[in-house]
């Protein structure tokens, strides 16, 4: 079954891009299905994640906030309940 990353952030997070960079070079490792949410779309995301972002949750279990480190996130979607 094909992990699932949510990535959870907002337009403008340049932080949210460095996540989505490394979301991506995690890509071309191994294969997971991408769901970027954007937290201003929805309130109580928005409380919820506004200091944390960018939030990765791998399965609906969140593995990284502020910053994704790639070979800990390959690893997270490799065995993703572990």
């Amino acid at each position: 079954m094909t992990p699932v990353l949510t990535l959870y952030g907002r337009p403008g997070c340049h932080l949210c891009d460095e996540a989505r960079a490394v979301v991506a070079r995690a890509a071309g490792r191994v294969p997971f299905e991408l769901v970027e949410v954007d937290i201003e779309r929805d309130d109580e995301l928005f409380k919820r994640y506004l200091e944390r972002i960018p939030v990765v949750a791998v399965d609906g279990e969140e593995r990284f906030e502020l910053f994704v480190d790639e070979d800990a996130l390959v690893s997270a979607l490799s065995s993703p309940h572990a």
